[in-house]
């Protein structure tokens, strides 16, 4: 944060104030994050009371079909420093709305009479878009870069939806509305951890 006490703009000039306004980004994006992350769980579970049996039966442990562009959080993602780790949380963020958008269309064809379902997950991908631009704009305010390219649009994502039967839909649909809950679940634990006195 110091780097810049050199310039002569008296605007960069703010070496006393700059630590609270980072701590104040940070604070109020882990809100946000902890915010959304309560509703990533009412949408999953909306999403699978809407599906049918055998989606929500005790004991049914759906195929878990890779999702293109996007995983889970890795076993190693909390050991890694952490910009890395807000690195991929922004990522992962950037990858998301196509494929809720994705899985509202198919949604919309397969439960057109569940406009609140269809509402959350619209939301969801705004909310994926907002959460995901506040997580760089801490990684800006930290001085680290945001590298890595840009998700490409859901194309694949989207080609499978419209081929698979209508089972395979939907579970592909429940896999994106998990990792939603996933990302923005390890997001919010990430952020929590440079939040003076939050657990970690």
């Amino acid at each position: 944060m110091s780097r810049r006490e050199g310039s002569l703009d008296p605007q960069t000039d703010s070496s006393i104030s700059s630590l609270p306004h980072l701590e104040a980004k940070i604070h109020q994006t882990h809100s946000l994050a902890r915010l959304l992350t309560k509703y990533a769980e009412q949408l999953l579970q909306e999403y699978v009371q809407h599906q049918g049996d055998p989606f929500g039966l005790p004991g049914f442990s759906p195929p878990r079909l890779p999702v293109a562009g996007l995983s889970a959080p890795a076993p190693g993602h909390a050991g890694l420093p952490a910009p890395e780790r807000l690195r991929l949380d922004a990522a992962a963020l950037a990858a998301l709305p196509p494929l809720l958008d994705v899985v509202r269309r198919r949604q919309a064809e397969l439960n057109p009479r569940a406009p609140r379902l269809l509402r959350r997950l619209e939301d969801a991908a705004r909310q994926a878009r907002a959460l995901g631009a506040a997580v760089e704009a801490v990684l800006a305010a930290l001085g680290a870069e945001t590298r890595g390219p840009r998700p490409e649009p859901a194309a694949a994502a989207a080609a499978a939806a419209a081929a698979a039967g209508v089972f395979l839909a939907k579970v592909l649909g429940l896999r994106v509305c998990g990792l939603y809950r996933d990302w923005v679940s390890r997001t919010e634990a990430d952020l929590g951890q440079l939040v003076p006195g939050c657990p970690a």
